[in-house]
């Protein structure tokens, strides 16, 4: 039998358009715009200035805080000055801006496609190299993988789990890499492993995924302590307390990390990205972005220097279609609609999808019928609706008594209700007020 998480969750229709089109590298664009805050934390203060020469993995602003990240430039060329630019929410974030001359690479990388099996660096070692090439979870939180594989003292992590589900209807460059780095990922697992001490590393893969099952299996071959398991189709799967409860049948209670039920979690794009920066000392400056819609004429797996312009990455794959067009940055369950095309790709870009304007309708929306069909579905034992309610209302402290800080935003709720209530919208609302909240009382 499957495993999978107990309770909750949907099987939305899966749209995988881009599973069979290979990784194909994007041009290198005549500028970029690089943010400084690129990671989950603290923003990264610049090294360089107005008239620096950079090179391509050059580290061009340092992450400070306990939680920050590095960021290094994705090309080679001469910074042209610092300043606010929008981001695809359309808010102003200090950024980089770098105009491109050629495409020269810190001597440092090894840009061949040998694999480097072995690991000889220890795990304070490791740590350290992990945090000296910028690397943050890409699975969507963008937190340093650094501080995530650093196990507190006091505690241990049986299990390292790669997170391998891609469960997100459209999205496949984890799915791409899988089949076409299989080896990298072997070894990024083991690396992965060494440095947070774990004695176990597991894939976790959804069962649609047959070949990269097979293909990983086939890779790690007589090891031990690798072991794949395939998991139901079933979103949000890939959700880490969903994969831990899948995968060991342990669950983080609330309040709590992954962490304290042993286990580390990191997505396969971290994986590969580890290896790379262990094995090949090439830092974070690149993305891999799933381009899809159904009305696109061209459907890609790119992998993009970061700071590119969204725009001008769907100039290459051909003119958008007709009509009214909603362009999400991610996939359309959690992803998020973006107000400017003029956005540069950060490290933890993952797909654009174009959807129509009749895809992207909404219900209409009407009175709640007290179907309980959110909370059925709701892999976190919430009360989807009971949030809305406080939300409209305003009361912030009962909505954090009723635990809105633990929902994921996975979407479930407000896919599933037949009244088109804009649960989610509600709940990110919430957990915004609730969180200011929550910040008020340490300043105090």
């Amino acid at each position: 039998m499957l495993k999978t998480f107990h309770r909750g969750g949907i099987h939305p229709e899966e749209n995988k358009l881009t599973a069979q089109v290979p990784l194909e590298r994007f041009p290198v664009p005549a500028k970029v715009v690089l943010f400084l805050g690129q990671s989950l934390g603290a923003p990264a203060r610049p090294l360089v200035e107005k008239g620096s020469q950079v090179l391509a993995g050059q580290l061009i602003a340092q992450g400070e805080s306990l939680i920050s990240a590095h960021l290094h430039s994705p090309i080679s060329g001469t910074v042209t000055h610092i300043d606010d630019h929008l981001d695809f929410n359309g808010y102003r974030r200090k950024a980089i801006f770098i105009d491109v001359q050629g495409d020269q690479w810190d001597p440092a990388i090894d840009r061949s496609e040998t694999l480097i099996s072995q690991i000889p660096f220890s795990q304070q070692e490791l740590l350290a190299k992990i945090k000296q090439m910028g690397i943050v979870g890409l699975g969507g939180a963008c937190f340093p993988t650094h501080v995530k594989l650093s196990v507190p003292e006091g505690k241990r992590a049986d299990y390292l789990l790669v997170n391998a589900a891609e469960c997100e209807p459209y999205l496949t460059s984890d799915h791409r890499l899988l089949l076409e780095k299989t080896a990298e990922l072997v070894v990024g697992a083991r690396i992965l492993m060494k440095a947070c001490g774990a004695k176990r590393a597991v894939f976790g893969v959804e069962n649609n995924k047959p070949d990269c099952i097979s293909a990983l299996r086939k890779a790690i071959g007589n090891e031990t302590n690798l072991e794949v398991i395939p998991l139901k189709t079933r979103y949000p799967q890939g959700a880490e307390k969903m994969l831990i409860k899948a995968m060991t049948g342990r669950a983080v209670p609330p309040g709590k990390l992954p962490v304290d039920v042993g286990c580390v979690v990191n997505n396969v794009g971290t994986a590969f990205a580890v290896y790379e920066a262990v094995q090949k000392n090439k830092p974070l400056f690149e993305s891999m972005v799933t381009v899809t819609g159904k009305g696109l004429s061209k459907q890609v797996n790119y992998v993009v220097r970061l700071g590119t312009s969204y725009s001008e990455i769907l100039s290459h794959v051909g003119p958008l279609p007709e009509g009214d067009l909603k362009i999400v940055r991610g996939g359309p369950m959690m992803g998020k609609a973006m107000t400017t095309l003029d956005a540069p790709v950060t490290k933890g870009a993952s797909a654009i999808l174009v959807l129509s304007g009749k895809e992207a309708k909404r219900v209409p929306e009407v009175n709640c019928i007290r179907c309980g069909r959110c909370v059925s579905v709701c892999p976190m034992r919430l009360e989807p609706y009971l949030f809305e309610r406080l939300v409209a209302n305003k009361t912030w402290e009962a909505a954090e008594q009723n635990h809105i800080m633990d929902c994921m935003e996975c979407g479930c709720c407000q896919y599933t209700c037949p009244s088109g209530r804009q649960l989610l919208d509600s709940i990110r609302l919430g957990k915004n007020n609730v969180g200011q909240l929550i910040r008020s009382r340490g300043i105090k």
